[in-house]
C-alpha cells in the first residue's frame, strides 16, 4: 500500500499536486440515498481556500469541486463519488531552481531519498495544497453525521505564543485568524503582521471539538477512535503533535484529579477528552493540535543540492505567514471523516444497538 488511501469502512483516496492539472479524491462507502450537489462543497472549501486572509498565500484558486460519479438525481448512489479540483492559478517558475537544491523544512530531501524522481514544483504530492481534497471529501462524511446531531468546530487557540483565554466560537468567523477570543486575535495579527515584515512565519496550536457524537465509536485495540484521530491530524504535513483531552496536562495531575466522576446527569469533568478504551463515551471529543511555521521563509538558508555540495537558498514565491488558519477548516475535515468511518463500522457491527445511539446507556447524557 503507498499510503493514498484513509479509513475503512468510508475510505476516501486522494491524487494529484500542487502544480500539477488537478487534485481529486474517491470516496467510498458513502451510503445512498444522501443528498449531494456541487453547492455543497462551497463554503467548507471557502474557509481553506488561499487568498482568503491578509496572512495567506496570494495564490488565487477558486477551489470549484466537480462531482464526478457515485451521485444521480441529486443522491448517493453508493458508488464511489468521484471529485475534482482543477489547479488554475499555477506559478512553477519560482520553483525551477528546487528541482536541484533541497528547501530546509519541507520534503524535499525526503523525498528524493525514498523516490529519486518526484514532482518539486510547490511541494507536488507533500504540497499543503493537497489538503483541499481531503476538505471536499469530508463534507460527504459531514452528510453521513450531521443527522445524528454530530457536530465539528476547530479554532485557532494559540498563534505565536498568544493564546485563547475567552472560548466564543461565534467570533471565529469574525476574524481571518478563526480565534475564538477577539482580544487574542488582535494581539496574533500583530505578531503575524512583524512576521511578514521580517520574511519570517510562525506557528500555533489548533482545538477541535466534536459535539452530539455517540457513545460506542472506535474499535478495540489497534483501531482505537483516538488512535485514528491522531493519525489522521499527523497525516497532515504542518501537523506536529497531538493531545487529546487533558493530554500532556495529565502527566502533571494525580489519578483522582484526571478521572472523569461518572453522575446520573453524565460526567462531572472532561478530561479524557470524549474517550475512553479508545471508544466515545458521549462526552465532546476535544482535540489539540500543534501547528509547525511554515518553512518557506525570504532569509538565506543553509541547504545542499542534489549531489550532497553546501549551497545556500533564499526563496521566492508565494507563501503563508502561518498556517494555523487554514489548517482549521482541514482538522475539522479529518475529524468528520474519521468519525464517519467509525460510525458506519460501528452500526455495521453493532446493528439496532448503534441505530438507537446507546439510548440505554447513561452516558448519553455527558457533557
Amino acid at each position: 500500500m503507498a499510503g493514498n488511501t484513509f479509513g475503512k469502512a468510508f475510505a476516501v483516496t486522494t491524487f494529484g499536486e500542487s502544480h500539477g492539472p488537478a487534485l481529486g479524491a474517491v470516496v467510498d462507502g458513502c451510503p445512498p440515498g444522501i443528498p449531494l450537489a456541487a453547492r455543497d462543497f462551497e463554503g467548507p472549501m471557502a474557509r481553506r481556500r488561499p487568498g482568503r486572509g491578509p496572512f495567506d498565500s496570494p495564490r488565487n484558486e477558486e477551489d470549484r469541486v466537480e462531482v464526478l460519479s457515485g451521485v444521480f438525481e441529486g443522491l448517493t448512489t453508493g458508488a464511489p463519488i468521484g471529485l475534482l479540483i482543477r489547479n488554475r492559478d499555477v506559478d512553477s517558475l519560482a520553483y525551477s531552481d528546487l528541482k536541484q537544491v533541497f528547501r530546509p523544512g519541507h520534503a524535499d530531501l525526503t523525498y528524493h531519498r525514498k523516490y529519486g524522481h518526484y514532482d518539486h514544483r510547490g511541494g507536488g504530492r507533500a504540497s499543503a495544497r493537497e489538503t483541499a481534497v481531503r476538505v471536499a471529501a469530508s463534507v460527504v462524511a459531514r452528510k453521513v453525521l450531521e443527522p445524528s446531531g454530530v457536530r465539528v468546530r476547530a479554532f485557532a487557540l494559540e498563534i505565536g505564543g498568544v493564546r485563547a483565554e475567552r472560548i466564543d466560537e461565534t467570533i471565529t468567523e469574525e476574524n481571518p485568524l478563526s480565534c475564538p477570543d477577539a482580544e487574542a486575535a488582535g494581539r496574533m495579527a500583530r505578531i503575524l503582521e512583524k512576521c511578514r515584515e521580517n520574511g519570517d512565519s510562525i506557528g500555533g496550536i489548533v482545538e477541535t471539538r466534536a459535539s452530539g457524537c455517540p457513545a460506542g465509536l472506535g474499535e478495540p485495540v489497534f483501531d482505537k477512535l483516538d488512535a485514528d484521530l491522531a493519525r489522521a491530524f499527523m497525516s497532515v504535513g504542518a501537523v506536529k503533535g497531538v493531545e487529546i483531552g487533558a493530554g500532556f496536562r495529565s502527566a502533571r495531575l494525580f489519578g483522582t484529579e484526571n478521572n472523569d466522576p461518572i453522575t446520573p446527569a453524565g460526567f462531572a469533568s472532561n478530561h479524557a477528552g470524549g474517550i475512553l478504551g479508545g471508544v466515545s463515551n458521549g462526552a465532546d471529543i476535544v482535540i489539540r493540535a500543534v501547528v509547525k511555521p511554515i518553512p518557506s521563509i525570504s532569509g538565506p538558508q543553509e541547504t545542499v543540492d542534489r549531489r550532497g555540495n553546501a549551497s545556500l537558498l533564499q526563496l521566492s514565491g508565494r507563501f503563508d505567514v502561518c498556517a494555523v488558519p487554514r489548517v482549521v477548516p482541514v482538522l475539522e475535515a479529518m475529524t468528520w471523516l474519521v468519525l464517519a468511518d467509525h460510525f458506519l463500522r460501528w452500526r455495521g457491527q453493532c446493528g439496532d444497538r448503534a441505530q438507537a445511539a446507546g439510548h440505554d446507556a447513561v452516558l448519553e447524557k455527558a457533557p
